[in-house]
Parts: structure tokens; sequence; C-alpha cells
């Protein structure tokens, strides 16, 4: 037990020596690379730069010792803090402590609801967030990120929006203050990210990025040009303390908390996932990661943490740096201590102008292009769906543009399964095989006192009335030639009370008019509520058959089933309750 709610235990004591060098080369990647990427998420977030650095300590640490990825890079990230951001900044709060404070409660929140989900093996809410809400979502809160983070790179004050007609309002309202040493310098620190990073991506481009920029900002003493700088970081570990639990506040907090925790894991799980295929020595505890994530969140807000989950570049450079264990999250955090301790003066002299674009290259790497036009090729009605999410994102805010799509995307599953794919079955000339008569046109045959009517989805009463229509629409084509109905139930795993009572009239019906009706390759679950609900007494046991041919041979040559095609078309857990 104690092995499964610490994996660290089932690795550390047979820990292989010889991955040691790799685990610290990885971690001292992974602290370098979250110097700056924590300091510029924390911006995101609207919380001050030492922030990111506390973000990136004591979480890294709790995700080693509970989560079961052993290539994962937990820490701040950019879409987490724009949620943040926009949630906490709906609320108005009149000072930056007040943030700071509403920021880290609802960090615990967070934390908490992961861990209790995880306890209760709840991670399958992760699943209803379908990829194009994802890719619509992520895309516009790309831009969202990217336009406000231009306030750095511009030098300008600009009120945040979650909303991009407001924000490109506020943008061209102060175009005529940008300070162009500003701009000169947030120009060049994104066209040397994009340049470095062609070159090699071994080269931590933030950071050299960081320390040229602290130098060039010494070196002209561009602070008098109006170069604005980070200024003053406390030194020092973040102290213990308790969020300031606001009672009053919870039901304000608990949207975005619910949409951060699931966006979140979900981030996280699909990023483990991705990298556990490359190491099958290993295995990722879906509902563990959960709890790992909620641990890491909850005791990080005691130590004046904001949101953190799984990040997709650290993960690529983490797994690409040869790490091989959690060890080298604990060496990447000690290099954050190291920083925190001995570095944070070095910072005072960082242009925020560098942050920006820092932000801005990278968040602007997540809006995906290809995607949307596969899908608008192949799958229109999922790139409405990716379209409508992104859309409602970027105009009506973030945490409503999400939710929307979640919704939208379940509406998506409710039509699909009330109108789900219906098919009329004629033999392939020559042979037992009863397929689609419009794929097989030219090749079946049709016999017109049989109508072989297959449905494709679970029969429940979202879709019976459907299912009822498209079979009596079939039954006045055949006209009054039609002596027997076979439903091919292959595809049907589920029936419901209202689907049953719908079954049983279209059964009584048929009798009525001198029409038999027989069900042809109903599985185990089918056969059970047969059973169970009483239908297999109005069917009659004796027109059940497992497959469509035997049922189409019996209403032919009159072939009575053999002793083992009776047995298994009656087979039923339910037969003898």
């Amino acid at each position: 037990m104690l092995k499964k709610l610490f994996p660290i235990l089932s690795w550390i004591k047979g820990y292989d020596r010889s991955y040691l060098s790799n685990d610290v080369t990885a971690g001292i990647t992974l602290g370098i690379m979250l110097v700056p990427q924590g300091m510029a998420y924390a911006m995101i977030a609207g919380m001050p730069p030492i922030y990111g650095l506390y973000a990136a300590l004591v979480p890294q640490i709790i995700y080693a010792i509970t989560g079961t990825s052993r290539q994962l890079a937990v820490g701040p990230v950019a879409m987490d803090s724009l949620l943040v951001a926009a949630g906490i900044g709906a609320l108005q709060l009149s000072n930056t402590q007040d943030y700071i404070s509403a920021v880290l409660f609802l960090t615990l929140i967070i934390g908490g609801l992961q861990l209790l989900l995880g306890f209760l093996k709840m991670g399958f809410f992760v699943n209803f967030l379908s990829k194009p809400v994802i890719s619509g979502f992520t895309s516009a809160a790309a831009i969202l990120i990217g336009l406000g983070q231009l306030k750095h790179v511009l030098g300008i004050e600009l009120q945040q929006s979650s909303k991009i007609y407001t924000l490109i309002s506020n943008i061209f309202g102060e175009l005529n203050n940008i300070n162009g040493y500003t701009l000169v310098m947030g120009v060049a620190a994104m066209l040397l990210i994009l340049l470095v990073g062609k070159m090699s991506k071994k080269i931590p481009a933030p950071l050299l990025l960081v320390i040229l920029g602290i130098v060039t900002v010494l070196a002209f003493g561009l602070e008098t040009k109006g170069i604005k700088v980070v200024g003053q970081i406390p030194s020092g570990l973040p102290e213990f303390v308790l969020p300031n639990f606001n009672i009053n506040g919870l039901g304000q907090l608990m949207p975005i908390a619910i949409t951060v925790a699931l966006f979140g894991y979900m981030e996280s799980i699909s990023i483990a996932k991705a990298v556990e295929e490359k190491h099958p020595e290993y295995e990722i505890d879906a509902n563990q990661e959960l709890r790992a994530l909620g641990l890491s969140n909850l005791l990080g807000s005691l130590f004046q943490s904001f949101p953190v989950s799984g990040s997709f570049s650290r993960t690529a450079v983490n797994d690409q740096a040869g790490a091989k264990t959690g060890i080298s999250l604990i060496v990447s955090a000690l290099i954050i201590v190291g920083t925190l301790l001995f570095l944070t003066p070095f910072f005072y002299n960082l242009p925020t102008a560098v942050l920006g674009a820092i932000i801005m290259v990278s968040v602007f790497g997540l809006i995906d292009m290809k995607y949307p036009i596969f899908l608008f090729k192949h799958r229109k009605d999922e790139f409405f769906l990716l379209i409508t999410t992104f859309i409602m994102t970027l105009f009506i805010g973030l945490i409503e543009g999400i939710l929307l799509g979640v919704l939208l995307s379940l509406l998506l599953l409710v039509y699909r399964t009330s109108h789900p794919h219906i098919a009329i079955l004629g033999r392939i000339k020559g042979s037992d095989y009863f397929k689609n008569v419009e794929r097989f046109a030219q090749e079946v045959e049709i016999e017109e006192d049989k109508l072989i009517f297959r449905f494709d989805a679970q029969l429940y009463f979202g879709n019976k009335d459907y299912f009822k229509k498209e079979l009596y629409k079939h039954l006045d084509q055949k006209g009054p030639g039609l002596n027997y109905v076979i439903l091919n139930a292959e595809a049907i795993n589920y029936i419901d009370s209202s689907a049953a009572s719908m079954l049983e009239r279209i059964v009584k019906d048929l009798h009525s008019k001198d029409i038999r009706f027989f069900v042809a390759g109903a599985i185990g679950p089918t056969r059970d509520i047969f059973y169970s609900s009483g239908l297999i007494n109005v069917i009659g046991r004796e027109n059940l058959f497992v497959r469509t041919f035997e049922a189409v041979a019996f209403c032919t040559n009159k072939t009575e089933r053999n002793e083992i095609q009776e047995k298994i078309s009656l087979q039923s857990k339910a037969k003898h309750l």
C-alpha cells in the first residue's frame, strides 16, 4: 500500500548508480530552464516573479516522491497561470496582497480537489475534455497570453482582459506610449530565442537571454531609458504559510478550481502517457498521478506556490537529457534552492521585456494549425466544435470558453447517440456474409420477404423513437410481401427500460400483422437484458440466433438451430435469476 501511495519506494532501494549522472545532468538542465520560465509564468498569473521560483520548489519534490512517471517535469506552466489570472482577476481584488492570498487559497482548493478525485478514482473525468475542445481552447488562450504580454515588449501600461476585443482595444489605446528601447529589446529577444532554438535545442535559450538582458541593462544604463526591470526580489526559501481561508470566496473560486484541476491533470497525464511509451520499465497509474498532482498543489500552496502541472517542454528536455528517475526533479529543486538563497539579487536588473519575450515565443508555439485543417477536411462536426470553442474563449472568456466547449462536445455526443448509424443488410452473393446494401449495392441479394435491420448503438430513451421511426420507414418500403424482420443486434450493447418497452410494443405490433421478429448476434449483456426485462418471453426463445445467416436460413428453409447454436443464442447470466 505504501509503495502505491509513494512510488519512490518501489525504485529507490534498487536505484542503479549508473543512472545518477544522467539524473543529475537532467536535473541541472531542468533547474536552469525553470528559473526564467517560472518567473515568466508567475507574471502571467499576475503574481510577483519570485512566486514562480516558489512554485518550482516544493511541488517538484512532492511529485518526485509520489508520482508514477519518472520523467514528467512538474512545475509552473503557461496555461494554468493564464487560467488563474482569468479566474482571480474576475474577483477584482483591491490590492496585490489580497490577490496573492486568493491565488494561494485557490491552489489549496485545486490540490484538495485533485487529491479527493484521485482517492475516489475519478480520473476518467478528464475524458470530457475532448481533443477539439482542448485544441480550440489552447490556441485561443495562447493568443490571449501573447497579446497580454505585449505590454512588456512595448513598454506600455495595459489593462488586462480575457476578452480579445477589449484587449486589442486597450493595446491600440496605448500605442502612442510605446517605449522604443523596450520595443527593440523585446523584438531582439524574441528573434534571439527563435535563432538559438533553430541552432540547437540543447542550448538553454531563456537562461542565455536572461543573462544577456541583465548585462545589457547594466552596461548601457537602460533602466534610465524607461526599460522596466524586475527589481528587488526577496531572497530566502518560502515560509510555511496557511492560505487565508475565506468561506465566502469559496463559491466564487470553485468553478475556476475545478477547471484548473481537471485541465492541469489532463495536461499532465497526456504528457506522462506519451513519455511512458518510451520507457517499458514502469507503468503510469492514472489515479495515483491525480493524487500526486493534488498533493503537489496542496502542500505547495502551504509554501506559497501557485498551481502547477506537467510541462510538455520541460518533460521533453528532462527525457532527452537522460533522466531515469525522479532524482532529476529533486536536483532541479536544489537548483531552485540555490537560486533563492544566493542568486536573487542577480535578477534585480532583469528586463521585464525579456520575460515577456520568453512567454510570447513559448505560448505562440501552442497554436496548432495542422489539427484544425485536418478536421476541416475529414471531420466537419469536430471542426465546428474546435472553432466554436476557439471563438467563445477569445470573445467570452477563458473559463466560459472551455466550459461551454465541454458542454458542446457533450451535446454533440448526445446528438450522435440519438441518431446513430443504421444499415439494411443483404446477403453477399455466393456467401453467408450480410452487408450494408448501400455499400455493396452490386454484390448483395435482397429478399423481398425479409428485412434485416442493423442498429449501430446502444438502444436507450434518447434514440428509441429514432429506432422505431427508421424501422417502420423500411417496413413500409418493403410493402405487404414482408414476412420476417431480423434485428442484427451485434452493435447493441445496452437496452434501457424505455427502449425495452418500445421493443415490446413493436414486436407485438409485428405479430399482429403476421410478421415474425428475430434477433441475431445479440451479445451477452444484451441477452441478459432480454431476460431481466422479460423481453425474451415477448420475442420468443426460439427467435434468437447467433448469426444473421442462421436466422435467414430458418426463415427460408426452416433450418432449426443445432444444440450449440441454441445454447449460445440463449446463454445469459440473468437466465436463472
